[in-house]
């Protein structure tokens, strides 16, 4: 099984030097503070603390490292670094080494502290940090041959396009890699709620290369009437994933399921090793997903498991305003970093507008 093994949770640190934190309220983001002066000493709340140089640490960086880790998404940390000067140079300076350790924050603020210059960073939200932490392997085919065809990607961009010149502009894989000569092709989507008021024609990717007769198609579903209503031709095989009606408040409603009979042991299906099982002798990989709660959920235990690494292309669909109560607190921005994260460990990964 081609996969990784992530390493997304930094060791500990072992030197004398310690640090506390200062108690917060509840539900307020847990808030940091470290001094890196040129002794490298540590303040914690505001006192200073006698510690052994932490210059005697192999990599002082990693200290930064498990300072961001501890953190809750949407926590505060804040560095307190050597101060050369007062002006806006010396602060932008101070700010740099500073943000280029950060991996999953972003600095908001830089400032003065007695004689010292102040850096504030805050930690990405959750589901957008989580796709900038995995170290990928060498041993990854998929993302090791995308990973360099990232930068010939199409732009992200923060809103629908409206220009049919847009669509035909998007490079898709198949442009830059030979998949003629590949047997197995399979094409998964999950979520697929457009297909309830679609024509079973329009369910495939607009203007992709490959015919869709070529792929093993898998639509993944908690409403067994697209599996009634849709999946007739052959070649489309219907999975039905209870979990994911978690995304809804209620289930539609259709009269054909009342004659069915109910799963037996549907809470227990294992859809990771289902996914595992069907990608692992595919020859070529398009998954096409919503971005919802649920489905975010999977992608991150793909990551985890090595499973992206079966994966060469990734359709993302991010909701737009007036979506579902389980996509409320999606933001655009939080959705771009999804995108942003994806990409910048490889995976081919679009932007999917739905129809």
């Amino acid at each position: 099984m081609r996969g990784f093994n992530p390493s997304n949770k930094m060791g500990s640190i072992r030197s004398n030097s310690s640090l506390w934190f200062e108690s917060s309220p509840k539900r307020s983001p847990i808030r940091v503070w470290l001094s890196f002066q040129k002794s490298m000493g540590v303040l914690v709340g505001g006192n200073h603390t006698s510690s052994r140089d932490l210059d005697k640490v192999s990599v002082p960086a990693l200290l930064v490292l498990e300072v961001e880790r501890i953190l809750k998404p949407g926590g505060i940390g804040a560095l307190l670094v050597g101060s050369t000067g007062s002006n806006s140079n010396d602060l932008i300076r101070s700010a740099t080494p500073v943000s280029s350790l950060l991996r999953f924050s972003s600095v908001v603020h830089v400032g003065h502290v007695d004689q010292l210059n102040l850096v504030v960073f805050k930690k990405r939200a959750e589901n957008a940090s989580a796709f900038y932490q995995y170290s990928i392997p060498e041993d990854c085919p998929s993302l090791s041959l995308t990973n360099p065809l990232i930068e010939l990607m199409e732009p992200l961009v923060s809103e629908r396009p409206t220009t049919p010149e847009y669509e035909k502009s998007v490079p898709y894989l198949p442009k830059f890699v030979d998949v003629s000569a590949k047997k197995r092709l399979v094409y998964i989507d999950i979520g697929v709620g457009e297909l309830l008021n679609a024509n079973v024609s329009d369910w495939f990717i607009p203007s992709y290369p490959i015919d869709q007769k070529k792929f093993n198609a898998y639509f993944v579903h908690y409403n067994t009437s697209i599996l009634l209503s849709y999946v007739k031709r052959p070649g489309i095989t219907f999975v039905y994933h209870p979990g994911l009606a978690g995304k809804v408040n209620e289930r539609l409603h259709d009269p054909d399921e009342e004659d069915m009979d109910p799963y037996e042991g549907e809470d227990e299906f294992d859809f990771l090793a289902w996914f595992q099982e069907t990608v692992h002798y595919a020859d070529f990989v398009v998954l096409k997903m919503n971005a919802g709660k649920v489905e975010l959920k999977f992608l991150k235990d793909v990551f985890e498991s090595g499973n992206i690494c079966s994966v060469d292309e990734l359709f993302l669909r991010c909701p737009e305003s007036g979506g579902n109560d389980d996509d409320k607190n999606m933001t655009s921005k939080s959705c771009m970093d999804i995108y942003k994260g994806l990409r910048s460990n490889g995976v081919y990964v679009h932007q999917w507008w739905g129809d």
